[in-house]
This record gives C-alpha cells, sequence and structure tokens, in this order.
C-alpha cells in the first residue's frame, strides 16, 4: 500500500504544483505556499497531508490522504494560527483536477 500512497501523494502535487503556476499567472496578490507533511506517517497515521498556505491572509488549505481510503481526499479550509477541526469535506480523488485545486486557491484565498 505503500507504493499506492506515494503515488496518490506525487499526483497531488504534480496537479497542485500546476494549479500554483496558474494561480500565480493570474492572481499578482495571491501567492500560495504548498507544502507536503509526513508528520502524521511518522507519529504511525497512515496518512499523507498537503497544505496550501496564503501567508497574506492566514488562511489554509488543508488536505489529507488516507492510506485505507486511497480514492478519497479530506480536505479542510482553515486558518493557519488554527488546529485543524474534526470536521472535514470528502472528496473522489479522481475529481481533484488543476481546475479543482485552482479554485479552492482563488475563491478561498481571495474571500475577505
Amino acid at each position: 500500500m505503500e507504493i499506492n500512497a506515494n503515488q496518490a501523494l506525487l499526483n497531488l502535487s504534480e496537479i497542485a504544483s500546476e494549479a500554483h503556476a496558474k494561480i500565480q499567472q493570474d492572481f499578482k496578490d495571491i501567492n500560495p505556499v504548498i507544502g507536503v507533511v509526513q508528520a502524521m506517517r511518522r507519529a504511525g497515521i497512515p496518512a499523507d497531508a498537503m497544505t496550501i498556505d496564503c501567508l497574506q491572509s492566514k488562511k489554509r488549505i488543508l488536505i489529507i490522504l488516507h492510506d485505507q481510503h486511497p480514492d478519497i481526499m479530506q480536505y479542510q479550509f482553515m486558518m493557519l494560527n488554527q488546529d485543524p477541526g474534526d470536521e472535514y469535506q470528502r472528496i473522489n480523488s479522481k475529481e481533484v483536477s488543476v481546475d479543482t485545486i485552482y479554485d479552492w486557491i482563488q475563491s478561498y484565498f481571495s474571500a475577505q
């Protein structure tokens, strides 16, 4: 299952990188910072996370990839200075595209 987990993270990273490039081209005031977090895996939880942060607005999009649910991504819109809540939205991994991530970044980071 480790190979599938790595592939899912790699796929998400590629999608997020392309969305990041489009955002930077279209919006000069949004400069998202994308990070891959494997601390949960090191703590024994079979999952990886990706953070997409906006330092200007202090907003974060948190995406969780859990090995036990390889076809589902869990995500949460939150603030940088907050711990994640218990409630996550779910989306089928196949539905997550460059446009999906682009729309999340543009709409959440641009909102007041």
